[in-house]
């Protein structure tokens, strides 16, 4: 049972083998074009499915849930800056000041939107709810964001791009609302294929991970990174998960949150955007010394961390909630 325990699930295996893909063979040019467009249909038909998937009672029930959208929002512009600023005089020690930097720039981020709602679907948490969390998280990091850069880090330049704002309303929003208009004819036959929204979940992942790590190695990831600074960033990302979502694992049982919010909260305020990230530090870290790629070098790096972690932790949750069914089912008997 041990030995079993240790054992990754097939989609944690298949996470860190579309890493290695990506590493050996990454997607480049017109065919990293056409993965891009790709991976934004994917996106588009996930949140359609979610849409589709529920009833409108159920989005109105998530947008009233203030107190789990206060504690997501605390989680990712409170505390996850509050822990950059600790580590800073450790991170200025152990790498290299570009790599310091896009450390800190991590924790003043917004949350993923696309795989914080796809790991709290897997797990079995609050999908509308997620909806919502995730969402304002994006839309107020557009503005939150860069007023916390200019007010802890050097940065060039700045503005707000609206661009993203309109991607978010095209790419997740929009689909999702014709989905929810669509329910009324399609709605049965997506209650009963429940596991293709899944499927969907895991596969829109999966394609995420993918090009991301692909545009990385293309840019030179291995090669223009030390090994040393590149552990040491690693075990600093890995370190950031490892005290964040216990913290806030810990905070909503305190504040006495069901297990359903309780996932929404993990996943939607353990996670930082390299979606957003990475054209925000185009725009705040213009003309930036010693160039880009270094300084959203550890964005990279925490992106596929969590996903990882996630993937694992979301599974247990799935597992804990098909058990206390089972349970459940047995005290009925």
């Amino acid at each position: 049972m041990v030995r079993r325990r240790a054992v990754p699930d097939n989609f944690t295996l298949a996470l860190l083998g579309t890493v290695l893909l990506a590493s050996l063979l990454p997607c480049e040019g017109e065919t990293a074009r056409i993965f891009d467009l790709v991976t934004d249909a994917a996106i588009a038909l996930l949140f359609f499915l979610h849409g589709a998937k529920l009833p409108r009672q159920a989005i109105v029930q998530g947008m009233r849930h203030w107190r789990l959208h206060l504690t997501v929002l605390a989680s990712t512009f409170v505390l996850f800056p509050l822990l950059g600023l600790l580590l800073r005089p450790l991170d200025q020690w152990l790498l290299t000041p570009e790599l310091s930097q896009g450390l800190l720039f991590v924790c003043l981020l917004p949350s993923t939107v696309q795989s914080s709602i796809a790991f709290t679907s897997i797990a079995g948490g609050n999908v509308p709810a997620a909806v919502v969390s995730a969402s304002l998280s994006n839309l107020l990091g557009i503005m939150l964001t860069p007023l916390l850069v200019g007010l802890l880090l050097e940065s060039h330049g700045g503005g707000v791009s609206w661009q993203g704002v309109l991607d978010i309303v095209l790419l997740l929003l929009l689909p999702f609302a014709l989905g929810h208009a669509a329910r009324r004819w399609i709605g049965g036959f997506i209650d009963h294929h429940k596991p293709l929204i899944g499927y969907s979940d895991q596969a829109t992942i999966l394609l995420v991970v993918y090009t991301a790590f692909s545009a990385a190695v293309v840019d030179g990831l291995w090669r223009d990174t030390p090994l040393s600074a590149l552990l040491a960033t690693l075990a600093a990302c890995a370190l950031l998960l490892a005290v964040v979502m216990p913290t806030i694992t810990w905070a909503a049982r305190r504040l006495g949150f069901s297990r359903e919010d309780e996932i929404t909260i993990v996943f939607c305020g353990s996670k930082k955007s390299m979606a957003s990230g990475i054209p925000m530090a185009k725009i705040l870290f213009a003309g930036q010394a010693g160039g880009l790629g270094a300084l959203v070098l550890p964005l990279m790096i925490f992106h596929q961390l969590q996903l990882m972690v996630c993937a694992v932790v979301a599974r247990r949750y799935a597992a804990r909630g098909a058990h206390r069914v089972v349970e459940d089912d047995r005290e009925a008997d």
